[in-house]
């Protein structure tokens, strides 16, 4: 299998930010903030063109405290982004949020480079960072899915154990999913990302369950954490 990938130039680029464009218009349609899809877009962009030019630098490094710094940053940004949902927190908020991130991502991740991967040396950042990405956002996104869904249901009733349940089952609807349409509905992004470069589909496979289990581990317990000391916190206040 031929090992290249197609270059994507910038004027190919733009081509796909045409169906961005009619999202943002719909949103001007039916009377909805077009700034936040903006500001997100704008925000992503010069996000991945900055990590871009870090990852260069980052990629050549040698030595364990800078990898290590970088997840700190990850990991802590992963924390403050996941309560954007709610309007109202606190700095307890923010540390608990980051704690229950840190509980599923950072087990996880040790399994991954130490167990399944093996890496050698173990800080090495090629392989590094994007696995702790993917394990950090995944994480991210389930315990902002909790915070919001926590709040509602709080809302609705006073059984802890019933809204941990439907706050659990709501927060790792995404992922849930993810499992049962993979290999079906879609190709993940490493397993894309791998078959492009001229991987093995079945290397490829191997990688991917290893990102399912992964983020699905990962997701799980740092939702599980979050709901167990908020709703802790919650009973000790009512």
């Amino acid at each position: 299998m031929e090992q290249s990938i197609y270059y994507l130039s910038i004027p190919d680029l733009l081509w796909i930010f045409i169906p961005v464009i009619v999202v943002i218009f719909i949103f001007h349609l039916w009377n909805l903030k077009i700034s936040t899809p903006i500001y997100a877009m704008f925000r992503m962009f010069f996000q991945l063109i900055l990590i871009g030019y870090a990852l260069d630098f980052i990629f050549d490094t040698e030595h364990p405290a800078v990898v290590i710094g970088i997840l700190f940053i990850m990991l802590a940004a992963a924390g403050l982004i996941a309560l954007r949902p709610l309007k109202v927190k606190t700095n307890t908020d923010y540390f608990i949020s980051f704690l229950s991130v840190a509980s599923g991502s950072i087990p996880t991740l040790i399994i991954v480079i130490f167990a399944v991967v093996n890496l050698d040396p173990w800080y090495n950042p090629q392989y590094l960072i994007p696995l702790s990405g993917m394990i950090f956002a995944n994480s991210m996104n389930a315990v902002s899915i909790a915070s919001e869904r926590l709040f509602v249901e709080s809302q609705r009733q006073n059984d802890l154990k019933a809204i941990r349940a439907t706050v659990l089952q709501a927060a790792l609807i995404p992922i849930t999913n993810s499992l049962f349409a993979v290999g079906i509905v879609s190709l993940p992004g490493m397993m894309t990302g791998q078959i492009l470069s001229g991987t093995s589909p079945l290397i490829a496979v191997r990688y991917q369950i290893m990102v399912m289990c992964m983020v699905f581990g990962s997701s799980g317990i740092s939702t599980a954490v979050y709901l167990s000391i908020q709703l802790k916190r919650n009973s000790r206040a009512n």
